[in-house]
């Protein structure tokens, strides 16, 4: 069953560091199956905090999913997503 990972930007911090992250990330989805769905497009928060941003990644499977989180390349990458900005990232099974 498809999953996806949403992230919520909800603070940047730091735009050298996300500038890093960006030039990073998009290289460690090589060798997982991954499709990129939403990445930073027009949003509009209807409840709770407003974010700033939202990217959607879906995988086929949570253990995929987790898979590439928790991937070295990923790992890497994120450490500067962590220093740059404040997210909310979940993974969600889809139906």
């Amino acid at each position: 069953m498809s999953a996806y990972i949403v992230f919520t930007r909800e603070r940047l911090r730091d735009q050298t560091e996300m500038d890093t992250y960006s030039k990073m990330a998009g290289g460690t989805l090589a060798g997982h199956e991954a499709k990129p769905l939403v990445f930073y497009g027009k949003s509009e928060t209807l409840e709770g905090a407003p974010i700033e941003g939202a990217v959607i990644i879906e995988f086929p499977t949570i253990e995929a999913a987790k898979a590439w989180y928790d991937s070295p390349a990923y790992r890497e990458a994120r450490q500067h997503r962590f220093l740059g900005a404040d997210y909310r990232a979940v993974i969600v099974e889809g139906v």
